[in-house]
């Protein structure tokens, strides 16, 4: 049984490609940041090499370079994907 949820929100082009703006993913407990890439792509195939593009806030903290599998995301939580932006 889930203990909870992360909320995904998606921009820009990652938006476009999964073709919502947000959505809720059930969680039994702490997950890693791989374990929920692999939960979305597995959701949204067509989207996967732009997911797995994005840059990731996890709340108001930017996950950078760290390992995805090191990387924990509490239920509650909400991860933005942010895909590369063009210009500056």
């Amino acid at each position: 049984m889930p203990a909870g949820t992360v909320t995904v929100r998606y921009w820009a082009a990652a938006r476009a490609a999964v073709g919502t703006a947000s959505e809720e993913v059930a969680v039994e407990s702490s997950t890693t940041l791989a374990a929920l890439r692999a939960e979305l792509t597995g959701r949204h195939p067509q989207a996967a090499r732009v997911i797995l593009a994005c840059s990731v806030l996890i709340g108001d903290r930017p996950v950078g370079r760290a390992d995805p599998g090191d990387v924990v995301v509490p239920p509650g939580s909400v991860v933005e994907l942010l895909p590369p932006f063009a210009g500056g």
